[in-house]
């Protein structure tokens, strides 16, 4: 899994990424994922052709929520942090292109999830990248509508 572009295991349930390439994703069901969330754009340069049926024909449960890079909203967030507590008790793998949205997506579910506080979900995403303003401030503007719901 090591060879996933910035792969990044979380826990044995979770674990956040760039974007595999075709030939990676019959390793991400044997190691026992069931579902696969994409946050990057179809497509987008580092997209694959079909990467939903591709992750449906290995036994796995496939969802989109296109984030724009430069443009990220809590409400996909919302719909990210609804997807990942209907698939709680599964193996989730998440990714987008760099592992930047995913690592963002995924620090702010272990948030609100009361598994990191604001302190170790930040260091959690700087252990993939140092978030840009645009970024940042999403992140700062999601906590607080995390801690008013």
């Amino acid at each position: 899994m090591s060879a996933i572009y910035n792969f990044h295991k979380v826990s044995d349930k979770l674990a956040c990424a760039g974007q595999p390439r075709e030939d990676q994703l019959p390793y991400i069901a044997d190691e026992g994922y069931n579902v696969v969330i994409n946050l990057g754009l179809t497509d987008g340069k580092y997209a694959l052709k079909d990467e939903a049926a591709s992750v449906k024909g290995l036994g796995m449960e496939y969802h989109h929520i296109p984030v724009i890079f430069d443009d990220p909203q809590v409400s996909e967030l919302a719909s990210f942090i609804e997807l990942m507590n209907k698939h709680a008790d599964e193996k989730i793998f998440v990714h987008c292109a760099a592992n930047y949205r995913a690592s963002v997506f995924t620090g702010l579910h272990l948030f609100a999830a009361d598994k990191l506080d604001e302190e170790g979900m930040q260091g959690f995403i700087e252990e993939v990248w140092q978030p840009d303003p645009i970024w940042q401030s999403f992140i700062e503007e999601s906590v607080q509508e995390l801690k008013r719901s």
